[in-house]
């Protein structure tokens, strides 16, 4: 595509789980468009890595990483500190890190680990990336995520797993999380500039779940022979992020480029506004 045509020219992508599956794609064909694109990974190596990948594929030299274990708070408010004093404006957050665990594990915050990265950096992250969207006039939240919020529940009385845990439980909980986060965030941000979007990628052959047992494991490699690759799953992302036709768009759900619906819990105003509160208490965040 030649330099003249590339229409995402000048714009500043932070890609969150940028060195493997949908993130690795979607960071890709942004850069392919023309894009500014920060990787973001937890380890430097294998980000520059990916990096050389991109550049070579694509031939942008206008890629960055985003260090920081999505994991720790601390670690994404140091790494939110160090983006913004490289940058004064972010046109596109896409939040696609994802993590699937077998066994319940906790995080240095005392967090179980499906929540802290599939939830609760989602909400961190961008609070603490807003300054950054908000300077850039028109900028644009995607959230990825997937059909398993419509078997989810927010279990506040148990958010952390430490009464009862699945594996199942966890992540369709951090996934509706997802959805409550997005349609609220997209309330909150009206009339800012700055829209919020989610999406389902579709069946998609990534890491995500590789191990998995139980029917979820069963269900997951049945399914695998007929699953999209990360490039395709990856279109509905960097069409969120980049289409002239979604500008001023939000507050919506995409599956596969086409808008869709979700559950009605995920619409639940009430939830939404409580596992914010919840949310930002847990980031140390004002809510």
């Amino acid at each position: 595509m030649p330099q003249s045509e590339k229409p995402m020219q000048g714009k500043v992508c932070l890609v969150t789980g940028a060195t493997s599956g949908l993130g690795k794609a979607t960071a890709t064909q942004l850069a392919e468009l023309g894009a500014t694109v920060v990787l973001g990974c937890r380890d430097r190596a294998k980000g520059e890595a990916v990096k050389a990948e991109i550049t070579s594929r694509t031939g942008s030299t206008s890629l960055e990483l985003f260090l920081a274990d999505l994991s720790s708070q601390k670690s994404m408010r140091q790494g939110a500190e160090d983006f913004l004093s490289r940058h004064s404006k972010l046109h596109v957050l896409v939040n696609q890190a994802g993590l699937y665990v077998s066994e319940r594990q906790v995080t240095e915050d005392g967090l179980e680990r499906m929540f802290a990265v599939n939830h609760l950096a989602y909400f961190a992250l961008t609070h603490h990336l807003l300054p950054a969207l908000k300077a850039a006039g028109s900028a644009r939240v995607v959230n990825g995520s997937g059909g398993a919020e419509a078997m989810g529940n927010i279990h506040f009385d148990d958010l952390q797993g430490e009464k009862k845990w699945s594996a199942f439980r966890a992540l369709t909980q951090s996934k509706l999380g997802n959805f409550l986060f997005t349609y609220e965030l997209a309330r909150r941000l009206e009339g800012t500039g700055v829209t919020a979007n989610v999406m389902h990628p579709g069946g998609v052959k990534t890491e995500l779940g590789k191990g998995a047992g139980g029917p979820f494991g069963v269900m997951l490699r049945l399914m695998r022979p007929f699953m999209d690759t990360p490039e395709k799953g990856a279109e509905t992302l960097v069409y969120l992020a980049s289409a002239p036709g979604l500008e001023g768009v939000t507050g919506g759900y995409y599956v596969k480029n086409k808008p869709a619906k979700s559950s009605a819990r995920s619409h639940d105003g009430e939830l939404a506004a409580r596992l914010w509160k919840v949310s930002a208490g847990l980031s140390g965040l004002p809510a």
